[in-house]
């Protein structure tokens, strides 16, 4: 899980844990886009594998929506304080998880937090909570090679997408379909990319 919407949300998130923001640090105005990935190692494959990927999505959708009431119904977890503290204990769990995985292609202890998927699902579910916004989900099946641009073949080849925004269907969203911003990010931002 991850998020591409507001482009530079780890940068916000490692400022907000810096203590350079406060929270909410995405304005109620700005639109919020996350994303789940599946089939990364062999891509989705037969219907009994779209239908497991299809229960992970509705998983992941289901975990969101208790996320986001859980934080709707106990405003007092979603001040700067509470959340901060939630995020620096992840980043305290992390930081022990990469003491114990030290290799050259080990990601740098900010960025591994900044993009951490339980910090960043949070933070998507904060924020609605807090605004007290609508959200939806559009699942991708996965995607074909012949449907896909050259770019693009290695990384969404056979994979299915689930993307989730903060807003109540796709006529709210200001592009023609919600993979355009998704594509913007995946192609335009290669740090992030590479973490797909």
């Amino acid at each position: 899980m991850g998020m591409f919407l507001p482009l530079n949300i780890s940068e916000r998130v490692g400022d907000f844990i810096a203590g350079k923001l406060d929270f909410p640090f995405i304005s109620k105005e700005e639109i919020m886009g996350m994303f789940c990935l599946f089939g990364k190692d062999y891509g989705i494959n037969g219907q009994t594998e779209i239908l497991s990927a299809t229960d992970l999505a509705r998983g992941t959708i289901e975990q969101l929506s208790r996320n986001v009431s859980l934080f709707h119904n106990m405003p007092n977890k979603i001040n700067s304080s509470s959340v901060r503290e939630d995020y620096l204990k992840r980043a305290l769990q992390i930081s022990i998880e990469l003491r114990y995985k030290t290799t050259n292609r080990s990601p740098k202890l900010n960025e591994r937090v900044a993009g951490d998927p339980t910090i960043l699902s949070n933070c998507f579910a904060q924020h609605i909570a807090f605004y007290k916004r609508n959200y939806y989900f559009e699942l991708f099946q996965p995607f074909r090679k012949n449907d896909l641009p050259t770019s693009l073949k290695g990384k969404l080849e056979g994979r299915m997408l689930l993307l989730g925004f903060n807003v109540k269907n796709l006529n709210a969203l200001p592009y023609d379909s919600s993979i355009v911003p998704f594509i913007y990010w995946l192609n335009n931002t290669s740090e992030n990319a590479s973490k797909v």
